[in-house]
């Protein structure tokens, strides 16, 4: 597509999205009442902080707040891509619940390694209930900066759905045309991605300050370390071991930091919950801890994640939870935690896990689900994880000669040249062959090398039942 292309889909784009104000919330008296932050980041492999093994990099500040916190070990998303995992955190929901279980993509076309099937036309549905519509009906500021992907038409965008404010690009940060926003307006194309984590940053620090005499809910799903990978200059080390990506999550794990000094320096350091996590496995050039796999894939690699949380006097400081919990569980243990209401007739998929932040307590599922697309992929439950499909769900390049069509081209993508290569592969890629029917024990063969269903037949069979169950509607 020429240049002259991109400016004229740019123009289409700053007309689509019209202004509104959103409408003032009524306030209450919110002194004791607390704030809530979530920082989500993109693509960020299991095995990429220090505090959960990595080391060729450090993160301090993220290990800080495992320190100060807690961190748990068997941590799931639903999908091992964006969108479907971002509609459950805010909706505690499964996808085929949400209803959003693919990519909404502007660009509506189709490429060498994955599909997108009309989803300029898709995105959150009116009907759900998210999170931050129930922190505004409870009094709170809400802002969300970064990426959202629950859909980039005007009825979808978050300040449609519970946010006061809104900046970020509205989707990938490799999906043309790349645009930034503020509320509903395009404020830059094309966006300069190199300073981007660093605007997002400035941003919350900004939020924080203006809100620190009121509740406030701040959601930030930062663009890193999504391809195209991009830094500020503080932060370009190309000697570094861990190339471009290494220096993409330490300049991550300074924004952290950011935020939370801001908390100390505005004294809500003790009223303020902060969970970071991540959205899926990793792309290439991350790490997935020696798990197998790695994003656009079901196995471990695809979709276990890190998770911490800390609230200092609330959250027992350095506990660990190896007990299995997921995404959908964020939505109603911030609201048990903070005393939010949820409708009684929203039934939520996800769990209170605010036991497993504190103490050795059991997990509250019964079995976890992944899924791709609208099928239900896999089942945990206890050490056991059954395929239901082939967990090879995306054919993937893995040549060091390929080149990815959405690579910054310096025109309409700004960011620097030097991506990851497809033959630096994040996870393990050896093992028994996919196939349907495949059967690991977690707890001993955590990268899902040796299958053993025709050891288990028993354990096969209770596990589809518990799948078939599910999608039939029955409580799990």
């Amino acid at each position: 597509m020429t240049k002259i292309h991109y400016i004229i889909s740019f123009f289409f784009f700053t007309t689509m999205w019209i202004s509104t104000s959103a409408q003032p919330t009524q306030k209450v008296n919110a002194k004791r009442k607390p704030n809530v932050i979530i920082i989500l980041a993109d693509d960020l492999g299991y095995g990429d902080l220090s505090c959960y093994g990595q080391q060729q990099w450090k993160t301090p500040n993220i290990d800080r707040l495992a320190t100060e916190g807690a961190k748990l070990t068997h941590f799931y998303t639903p999908t091992p891509y964006c969108a479907p995992t971002r509609a459950s955190l805010l909706t505690g929901l499964y996808p085929i619940h949400h209803g959003l279980t693919a990519n909404p993509n502007p660009e509506k076309v189709q490429n060498n390694y994955q599909t997108y099937r009309g989803g300029d036309d898709i995105g959150i549905a009116d009907d759900q209930l998210l999170l931050s519509e129930v922190f505004k009906t409870s009094g709170y500021a809400t802002k969300i900066i970064g990426k959202w992907h629950l859909g980039h038409k005007p009825s979808f965008l978050p300040t449609r759905h519970g946010f006061d404010e809104y900046f970020g690009i509205p989707y990938s940060n490799d999906m043309r045309p790349v645009i930034l926003m503020e509320n509903e307006n395009v404020t830059e194309y094309p966006v300069v991605q190199t300073t981007l984590t660093k605007r997002y940053t400035q941003s919350a620090l900004a939020f924080i300050e203006k809100h620190k005499d009121e509740p406030f809910f701040l959601y930030l799903p930062q663009a890193m370390p999504h391809k195209p990978l991009a830094v500020s200059e503080e932060f370009y080390t190309p000697e570094t071991k861990g190339d471009l990506y290494a220096d993409a999550v330490r300049e991550l794990d300074w924004s952290v930091g950011e935020v939370l000094k801001k908390l100390t320096d505005t004294k809500l350091d003790e009223n303020t919950l902060v969970i970071f996590v991540s959205d899926n496995g990793p792309w290439f050039g991350g790490s997935s801890g020696g798990l197998r796999g790695m994003k656009s894939q079901n196995w471990e690699g695809g979709i276990r994640v890190p998770f911490i949380a800390r609230w200092k006097g609330h959250i027992k400081a350095g506990h660990i939870s190896h007990e299995p919990a997921g995404i959908i569980d964020i939505f109603p243990t911030v609201a048990t935690q903070v005393g939010l209401t949820i409708p009684k007739d929203r039934a939520l998929d996800g769990r209170d896990i605010s036991a497993l932040l504190t103490s050795n307590a059991k997990t509250p599922h019964t079995a976890l689900f992944s899924f791709y697309t609208d099928k239900l992929q896999t089942v945990r439950s206890g050490k056991w994880k059954l395929h239901i499909y082939s967990p090879q769900s995306a054919t993937l390049p893995s040549d060091s000669a390929w080149i990815d069509p959405r690579s910054p081209d310096g025109v309409t993508l700004l960011a620097p040249y030097e991506q990851a290569r497809a033959n630096q592969f994040p996870g393990i890629n050896t093992g028994d062959a996919a196939a349907p029917g495949l059967l690991f024990d977690l707890e001993n063969d955590p990268a899902e090398q040796k299958n053993v269903a025709r050891e288990h037949p028993d354990i096969v069979e209770k596990l589809k039942k518990v799948a078939a169950d599910y999608l039939q509607g029955k409580d799990i």
